[in-house]
């Protein structure tokens, strides 16, 4: 989560959605992000946060409430994992207000009054705006899990209807696909879950989006590859290892990164007949820091010995005249072999070299 969050950058103006939150931890981390970036601005200002007088820190605090109560939204369908959300956001700087309880698949018109007035209240629009899936283009960022699996298929013709991956696809002879106006009997909700992003995105908007690796190799799917490749720009896609959900889900899945493309860039493809080549940042992780039962799995030497590294700290100490002091001291930790803590870093430097602003 961390990884994905940090790959998609959210800003501090941005707002960031989780269409199918779960217990929050995409939201709660990319809330953190954007917390830990306003800390380290006004450190770079002020001196280290445990040195802050009371009107610096009630202005830092205003400010993370703030944009916790404009920017931050998640939506699932269970209640339960709703309530857990909330309390992970309050115990995270809040944010817990835009954490809401839905079917997100469902037609807007039939999201619930009060969902729509929530929603219309803390995006400043019309609640009357919200009508369709056409009227939901909201947000800048959306990182998300969807529910996957063919145990769950969508087969309510109202919410098909709403998605173009719902439909009946036809092979053209020239290797294309062409949509049908029938509809599927039914649709894994991951596929839908991908059409409703790019629904719920801005155009420019950017995704993290975890899905089964059965969407990019399956040959029954290439139609819909290829309709993600006419919608978005592919950024980036990150091959987790198979144990990544484990103990809980053994399937193998990755992450793919997405901008949604404006109209005028579909429009100029479709009118030259021909997509703009790009390059696409791809890793592979290889060791996930644990084991399929969830055990914490440590980096070794060549002899099998785990690896321990020495870090300095500072800890800061209050005085007996009320003043802060820090003071030296050595911890030893054990590296857990983690690899996902080395893709951010070497997909920002990509990013830059590639001349991508976000």
């Amino acid at each position: 989560m961390k990884m994905a969050v940090d790959m998609i950058n959210p800003q501090d103006d941005e707002k960031v959605c989780d269409s199918s939150c779960g217990t929050g931890g995409f939201v709660v981390n990319a809330m953190t992000c954007v917390v830990n970036r306003l800390k380290e601005r006004l450190e770079k200002q002020y001196g280290p946060k445990d040195g802050w007088n009371a009107d610096i820190t009630k202005a830092y605090n205003e400010r993370i409430s703030e944009i916790a109560k404009e920017n931050f939204f998640g939506f699932d369908l269970n209640p339960d994992l709703v309530k857990a959300t909330k309390m992970n956001m309050v115990m995270n700087n809040d944010g817990s207000g835009n954490i809401l309880q839905m079917n997100t698949l469902l037609p807007p018109h039939e999201w619930s009054e009060e969902t729509r007035r929530h929603l219309a209240d803390a995006l400043k629009i019309d609640i009357e705006s919200i009508t369709n899936y056409k009227s939901i283009q909201f947000f800048d960022v959306i990182v998300t899990n969807p529910p996957f699996g063919t145990k769950i298929p969508i087969q309510d013709q109202q919410i098909l209807e709403q998605f173009e991956l719902a439909h009946i696809w036809k092979k053209l002879p020239n290797d294309g696909w062409e949509m049908q106006n029938k509809l599927q009997s039914s649709v894994p909700p991951e596929q839908l879950f991908i059409e409703r992003v790019l629904q719920l995105l801005k155009e420019g908007g950017r995704t993290a989006i975890v899905l089964p690796d059965s969407i990019l190799g399956a040959p029954g799917l290439e139609y819909l590859r290829q309709w993600l490749i006419h919608k978005t720009k592919i950024i980036a896609s990150i091959d987790l290892h198979a144990d990544a959900f484990q103990p809980h889900n053994g399937t193998q899945c990755s992450i793919l990164f997405l901008q949604k493309k404006m109209q005028k860039e579909i429009d100029a493809e479709e009118k030259n007949g021909e997509i703009i080549d790009y390059n696409i940042f791809m890793a592979m992780v290889d060791h996930i820091g644990h084991d399929k039962r969830g055990n914490k799995i440590f980096k070794r030497d060549e002899k099998g010995n785990i690896i321990v590294k020495e870090e300095e700290k500072m800890v800061p100490e209050r005085t007996l005249d009320g003043t802060v002091a820090y003071r030296k001291e050595i911890q030893q930790e054990k590296i857990i072999n983690d690899q996902t803590i080395l893709v951010a870093g070497a997909f920002e430097k990509w990013k830059k070299e590639e001349g991508i602003q976000w």
